[in-house]
């Protein structure tokens, strides 16, 4: 469905289940947010035009750094044989031999984190905990699930507590680096 339809006016009236629903999350936004409420009372009034929402326009994207990313997955790689794991067919092992194979990845991937990035909580309250987010939270760092109805204050759930990079210590690529070469073959001799 693209967003043009979305925003169009439905050709036939919706039923009453779906009116159900709009009505009760119209209430809850009537009480949250005064302007939706002004918009709603012009709308009963016949004061105010019926419009679709104006399009959201998605923030520009900004090319990634192919080079940083296969620089990582080689270091991730290198210390915790991350692809050869992941490529490997599980099927014939068994969980003991699994698990024995998933703790060396782990601590592997462990020591890179380690060396190479600094990494802090985005909130400090316990997985669990009642939490409040009031207006101007930070949707960029905090994802909302479940009914999300209404404007801010939100009350909540912690979830997870999101994970943010607070410094990056990669190494510098020598120019002529092949970044793709993620683990070199090995031949013995």
């Amino acid at each position: 469905m693209t967003q043009a339809d979305k925003n169009s006016t439905p050709t036939s009236p919706p039923g009453f289940l779906s009116r159900l629903s709009i009505a009760i999350g119209s209430f809850f936004k009537i009480l949250a947010d005064a302007n939706f409420a002004g918009q709603v009372l012009g709308l009963q009034q016949g004061s105010l035009p019926v419009q679709p929402p104006a399009p959201v326009t998605p923030p520009a994207a900004k090319p990634a750094s192919h080079d940083a990313a296969l620089q990582l997955l080689g270091l991730l790689q290198r210390d915790a044989r991350l692809i050869d794991f992941t490529q490997e067919n599980l099927g014939s092992y068994s969980d003991a031999d699994i698990g024995g194979a998933a703790r060396v990845v782990h601590e592997g991937c462990c020591k890179v984190l380690r060396e190479h990035f600094s990494l802090a909580p985005i909130r400090q309250e316990a997985e669990g905990s009642r939490i409040t987010l009031n207006d101007g939270f930070d949707a960029r760092a905090i994802r909302l699930t479940g009914n999300v109805v209404g404007s801010p204050p939100f009350q909540g759930s912690l979830s997870h507590r999101g994970w943010r990079a607070t410094e990056v210590r990669l190494p510098q690529l020598t120019s002529g680096h092949d970044a793709t070469v993620l683990a070199q073959a090995e031949v013995e001799l």
